[in-house]
């Protein structure tokens, strides 16, 4: 079952915020998080918090969702009230959300945008599963908004698919791509897992071909991680699969960063490639930035004004705190400056931009001269523009730079 929640301090029955959190509001974009919490089937690797129909039992209905999802934005604008700044992305994640049916998530970005307010040119983007749209369902979408569109490929390797319990066909990616292509939507992502037990070098690099064949905007590409309490780690740790091998994940990263920048995606982050600028995900880069979002639906976690708080697990009680008016919110944490500054670092230093060099104490600073030594981090940027900007082979040891950048 998904991991839980941290422990935190108890919320507000109101979700009422904090002045400061409240007076800090347009400072950074504002976004919003849409959780979608149900699938078909549950993946082995996934520990999100996402339920099949049989883990639920009765008393959740995906029928009536999005009228929880709407209650839970109507109290966001009673929260944030009047000087609330227009929402500027919006992403639906999961979970699949495209097994609800269109006009449900078409009304729902209506009240959105009816209650909060959708800034001109605002990014909306929803996850999808390949098996999950077809021509039809991506027009309504389009039509009710939705600019942009992110397709779990993970990989077009049967046997890959297999142990990953991914069940869609892989023939059903570029047909999807195609459709939203035909349906109008701006940008087009395809998200790919590497590390995959049995999967060879060539296996991946196929993967990236097939993926690259459809000429998405955007690729994400992750390493397989083995969480705790999955389908897949009770086999490792029977013995039936191996634990991905940290020299083969590094292999394949920079396996894909060849075949992707040959192709013309360039990274932004250390796990994303882009076309060019425009086709960054801008909801994902206000998480690395400390931007403000708010979080809808069971388990979301939200962050306002250097307030974090993380809405209640499971789907029944999600739904019946919206229904009584109430907020969702399990607990909250105020986060202190220093905090909120150890957060930049492990973030904004994945970026290619890099994190600038007055968020470092003095002995972070202190450690910048030898990881350029060491290759890891980019000489002109810190020497010039006062920047810790990964190298290369700094994408890689991303976590070991950081931990020298925090001592």
């Amino acid at each position: 079952m998904p991991s839980a929640l941290p422990a935190g301090e108890p919320a507000p029955r109101d979700g009422s915020l904090p002045g400061s959190a409240l007076r800090a509001l347009g400072g950074s974009p504002f976004g919003l998080y849409v959780h979608v919490p149900f699938c078909r089937v549950r993946c082995g690797y996934c520990d999100f918090n996402t339920y099949t129909a049989e883990e639920l039992g009765g008393g959740v209905s995906r029928t009536t969702y999005v009228d929880q999802a709407v209650a839970e934005v109507r109290l966001a604008r009673g929260v944030l009230g009047e000087a609330h700044p227009p929402v500027e992305t919006v992403f639906l994640g999961g979970g699949t959300p495209t097994l609800l049916p269109a006009d449900h998530l078409g009304r729902l970005l209506r009240v959105v945008d009816e209650e909060l307010g959708l800034a001109p040119g605002a990014e909306v983007t929803t996850e999808a599963n390949p098996d999950s749209v077809d021509l039809a369902y991506l027009e309504q979408l389009r039509e009710a908004g939705y600019n942009r569109i992110s397709f779990g490929m993970q990989s077009v390797v049967p046997h890959v698919l297999a142990t990953l319990d991914r069940t869609h066909d892989p023939e059903r990616v570029p047909e999807v791509v195609a459709a939203a292509r035909t349906a109008g939507f701006d940008q087009v992502s395809l998200d790919l897992i590497y590390g995959t037990p049995g999967e060879s070098t060539a296996d991946w690099a196929r993967s990236v071909e097939a993926a690259l064949a459809c000429a998405p905007d955007h690729v994400s590409a992750y390493s397989l991680i083995v969480e705790e309490g999955t389908a897949l780690a009770r086999r490792v740790k029977r013995g039936e699969l191996p634990m991905p091998d940290e020299d083969d994940l590094a292999d394949k990263y920079l396996a894909a960063d060849d075949l992707l920048v040959a192709a013309g995606l360039d990274w932004y982050e250390v796990s994303n490639w882009a076309r060019d600028d425009a086709a960054w995900c801008r909801h994902n880069v206000g998480y690395w930035t400390g931007a403000d979002w708010w979080g809808i639906g069971p388990g979301a976690h939200s962050h306002v004004g250097g307030v974090r708080w993380w809405n209640v697990k499971h789907p029944a009680a999600y739904g019946d705190r919206t229904v009584a008016g109430a907020s969702p919110a399990h607990a909250r944490e105020v986060l202190d400056e220093e905090t909120r500054r150890v957060e930049r670092v492990l973030l904004e230093v994945r970026i290619r931009e890099g994190l600038p060099g007055d968020v470092l104490d003095g002995a972070g600073r202190a450690a910048v001269p030898d990881l350029v030594a060491r290759g890891l981090v980019e000489a002109e940027p810190w020497e010039r523009e006062d920047r810790v900007a990964l190298t290369r082979q700094g994408r890689l040891l991303a976590d070991l730079v950081v931990r020298d950048l925090l001592p």
